[in-house]
């Protein structure tokens, strides 16, 4: 079976992966050609995937192009382009578009079609199968066949990858949905069938819907917690030892990543063509995208307790990726919480074991040689594990915590979010 995976990035690349491990034959095509050219040189640019991996696959057969003429003849093609949001917060199928052009035309009689690409439900019979019918001249669920499965990717987790995470996919036909479950039966342990490719869709705004309305719940009460003098940390974790009806969410000082920060607003557009707002969605998107200035007025609170202001101030931030141990920047609110500090006059530096350098609207922030430079005010926001959180915690001058990680230290006072 001949493979071609769209797209190689967080999502493209280890579903390559495990399609040459199971002995199929792959070819990643991709627009960028730095990406081409270090894959085939055996460089790696993905957090969970290493020059070993890359190596192993090439000695499979594995190839990266950027030249669509040099694909091949594939029997499956498996989009997993970017979908980011448009300027309008709305969806941006820009790159969905592209990739199913260059589908369309390697298209032919049997191949099959995957999108996995995180969208609306509706996408995949709206959006790609006119443009693939049209370009081929075959007939969705005759000529060929087309589903949706969604990405489980988890950056970082070191239990759950391509083959023993379930796979969900849904095909604009039950013949669709058959041809897209034998394919998948081949690198992933579990296939679960939906009805459609629509259920599909929706399976996975569902999933970090889910998360994203319960991250905005305790990040609002770890707001009025504070004020209340109550430990919310520790209210979690009493209540995450009922064994039913309960799962702990943690807050902290925003979201980020590749999935909740934007897959929720793809369902919200959605209901909002049927009339009406999603209420809690578009409540959930409010309450954290207000948590980068929450952190920062609580940073400037925390100094004024130390009789300093935040104008002038040296502030380190631990932590600048948006996920624990992976080099991952994708919507961080790092970002957010520096442009903040800075308009206020804070004098900022930054230290993480995984970004050698880094950025904010262009401007260069310095990195501090270690966790434990000196600072007015140091703002844990990635307890990455290479951190001794209580060393951290004993020689900071001040420490605000955003993440429950760091016990009082003798040296400094420590305030947790």
């Amino acid at each position: 079976m001949n493979v071609l995976v769209i797209g190689l990035g967080y999502v493209g690349l280890p579903l390559a992966q495990e399609a040459a491990k199971a002995g199929l034959n792959v070819t990643g095509f991709d627009t960028r050609r730095s990406t081409v050219d270090g894959l085939n040189g055996g460089r790696s640019h993905v957090d969970d995937i290493g020059d070993d991996d890359v190596a192993a696959m090439l000695a499979r057969g594995f190839r990266a192009t950027d030249d669509e003429a040099a694909a091949g003849d594939p029997d499956v093609i498996v989009i997993c382009v970017p979908t980011p949001l448009s300027e309008s917060d709305g969806p941006d199928l820009t790159a969905v578009r592209a990739a199913t052009q260059t589908a369309g035309r390697l298209l032919r009689q049997g191949t099959l079609v995957v999108l996995e690409s995180t969208t609306y439900p509706g996408t995949t019979d709206e959006v790609v199968r006119p443009v693939l019918e049209k370009a081929s001249g075959l007939t969705a669920g005759i000529g060929f066949s087309l589903a949706f499965s969604p990405e489980r990717i988890d950056p970082g987790n070191e239990v759950y990858g391509i083959r023993n995470t379930p796979k969900v996919v849904g095909g604009v036909t039950p013949a669709c949905t058959e041809a897209a479950t034998r394919f998948y039966g081949q690198v992933c342990d579990r296939v679960v069938p939906a009805k459609s490719a629509r259920e599909a869709e929706m399976a996975k705004l569902l999933e970090n819907t889910y998360r994203h309305v319960n991250i905005a719940l305790v990040n609002e009460m770890a707001i009025f917690c504070h004020e209340l003098g109550v430990d919310l940390w520790d209210a979690i974790r009493c209540a995450a030892t009922k064994p039913f009806g309960f799962q702990p969410f943690y807050p902290g000082p925003g979201v980020g990543g590749h999935c909740i920060p934007i897959d929720p607003n793809y369902l919200s557009y959605k209901v909002r063509t049927l009339g009406y707002p999603f209420r809690f969605v578009e409540l959930a998107q409010e309450i954290n995208s207000r948590m980068p200035g929450y952190i920062v007025d609580r940073a400037a609170e925390l100094l004024n307790r130390d009789a300093k202001p935040l104008n002038g101030a040296r502030v380190l931030l631990l932590g600048v990726t948006y996920k624990r141990d992976i080099a991952d920047q994708r919507e961080s609110p790092a970002r957010p919480i520096a442009r903040k500090l800075l308009s206020r006059g804070a004098v900022l530096s930054y230290h993480d074991p995984f970004v050698d350098s880094w950025q904010v609207d262009g401007r260069g922030v310095p990195r501090a040689a270690e966790a434990t430079a000196d600072a007015d005010l140091t703002i844990l926001l990635q307890a990455h594990s290479a951190y001794d959180l209580d060393d951290i915690a004993r020689r900071a001058r001040l420490l605000l915590d955003t993440r429950g990680q760091a016990a009082a230290g003798d040296g400094g006072t420590v305030d947790v979010l």
